[in-house]
This record gives structure tokens, sequence and C-alpha cells, in this order.
């Protein structure tokens, strides 16, 4: 069932007519998607992570990414993989259930309808994690949600 609340489509950062990445999220973590110049040997491309910052490039180039992250990150569970041309990187969440408004700080924020929505489909997949029993894809809030870090003294940590 956790996966009827998993993202429908993944936000897009645009930067002078280009598109950078794509990105998703859920409780745990945030992915980034960069497209990847089919030319270059993958063994080339790199990207470091540290708490609050992250770099991707080609070795030899300066970077393409070299920006700070909207919030601190787990480095020893984050890692980045190769796939079909585009470079996956799973940040993972200092904080389970922060609902990030961009993984870049400053760059690329949601508008605050898709930051509300954002923020409602990870308090839905939080109730779907406390209650497996439960289905809560077709769950709707009436007005706004609350934090699903913060709700109810907030997230269970067994």
């Amino acid at each position: 069932m956790a996966e009827k609340l998993a993202p429908e489509k993944r936000h897009s950062f645009f930067h002078g007519g280009k598109k950078v990445f794509e990105w998703d999220q859920n409780l745990d973590e945030v992915n980034i998607y960069i497209d990847l110049p089919p030319e270059v040997p993958k063994k080339l491309f790199f990207c470091k992570i540290v708490s609050q910052h992250i770099e991707v490039g080609i070795r030899g180039n300066p970077p393409y990414l070299n920006h700070d992250l909207a919030a601190a990150v787990k480095t020893d569970s984050s890692f980045w993989t190769l796939e079909d041309g585009t470079m996956h990187v799973t940040l993972t969440k200092r904080e389970k259930g922060h609902t990030w408004s961009s993984p870049i700080l400053g760059q690329g924020t949601l508008d605050p309808y898709s930051a509300d929505l954002e923020q409602k489909r990870l308090m839905l997949q939080r109730f779907q994690e406390e209650n497996p029993g439960f289905d809560f894809s077709q769950a709707q809030f009436s007005g706004s949600c609350p934090d699903p870090k913060t709700f109810m003294g907030g997230i269970r940590f067994d």
C-alpha cells in the first residue's frame, strides 16, 4: 500500500531554460536524478556528499553542482548510482519526516501549493507506516496539513 503514496511525478529544477535535475522525496530520503551526457565515460563522473553539501561533476572539469543542501543528511547511508544514462543520488534525511521544498538550498523551491501537497503526501506516508493494516491512499485533509515530522509528538522510532 505504501507504493500508492509514492510521488506521482518528479519535481524538475530548470536554470537558464535547461533542466538541471529532477527530484522527489519520501519520509526517509530525497532522490535527485541528473541526466548524463552520453559521450562521457561513466568512470569519470563523481558525486561527493557531505552533511549539508553536494558536489557532482565530471573529473577534470568544474563541478556541475556544487551547492549546500536544504537540510542535513546522513552521509553514511546516502549514496549515488549511475543507471541508464542518469545519475541517481539518494540522500538519507537526518530528520525523518522533514518536508524539503528543494534539495538545494535556495534553488528551485516548490511553490506554496506544491509544498503543501508534498507535506500532505508525506503525512499520509507517515500514517501508512504507523498503521500498516490501513490504506490511506484515498485520505484527504481539509485545510492545512500538520508537519509529518512533529505531529502528535513526532515520528516514532522503534
